[in-house]
């Protein structure tokens, strides 16, 4: 059972990594927490990490953290969730989040996550509850109320923004929103400049062509 991973990082994107561990080359998913921590390719990395057997299967998850790790156990501890799940609700929430969803019962931002229904969001929340706050102690957590405060005031000065840019309406709000959704967090710059990649993709500022690249 492999349960830390030390080496050089030969690979990484959003989803995986591949580290070289004495000539062997180990490759971790990973969530997008652990992804924003990770150093530059060919450099020396080491990795949290729980191993998954199942039948021919065997699948190595990477966390930078400890408490990503705890977290991610917690998650696969309740029936229905499997490791990738995990991952998907790790990278779509975020940890902070995510535990101060579950310490303050609040199973409706957790089922905001791709492939999380909403019976799957109270199992979360009512199991993990205890256990979460053990693990939230010494971290900000933010009732929804603060955070839907936050997330109003960081979206009003965005839309703003790309509003004067000419871009319209729908499109910047819908990419804002996508956004805010991933990370609850992000700064207004950071939010500016991924709405602006997310828009650019199909859409312009009126009065101008299509963009190309």
């Amino acid at each position: 059972m492999i349960a830390r991973l030390t080496g050089m990082l030969l690979s990484k994107s959003p989803q995986s990594v591949i580290v070289d561990a004495a000539g062997v080359g180990y490759q971790a998913f990973i969530p997008l927490s652990t992804f924003y921590q990770l150093p530059d390719e060919m450099e020396r990395v080491s990795l949290h990490v729980y191993t998954h057997v199942r039948e021919d299967t065997l699948q190595l998850f990477g966390f930078k953290t400890e408490l990503e790790k705890k977290t991610f156990l917690l998650l696969i501890s309740v029936s229905g969730i499997g490791p990738k799940l995990a991952l998907s609700i790790l990278s779509g929430i975020g940890l902070e989040d995510l535990l101060g969803a579950i310490v303050m019962a609040d199973p409706e931002r957790i089922a905001a996550v791709p492939g999380v229904g909403k019976k799957t969001s109270q199992r979360i929340t009512l199991e993990l509850k205890d256990k979460a706050s053990l693990l939230s102690e010494g971290l900000e957590v933010r009732p929804r109320e603060r955070m839907e405060i936050q997330h109003k005031e960081i979206f009003d000065d965005a839309l703003s923004a790309l509003s004067n840019l000419g871009y319209p309406s729908r499109d910047a709000k819908k990419a804002l929103e996508n956004v805010l959704r991933r990370d609850g967090d992000i700064n207004l710059e950071a939010l500016l400049k991924e709405a602006l990649r997310a828009i650019a993709q199909g859409s312009s500022p009126q009065g101008e062509g299509k963009r190309t690249t």
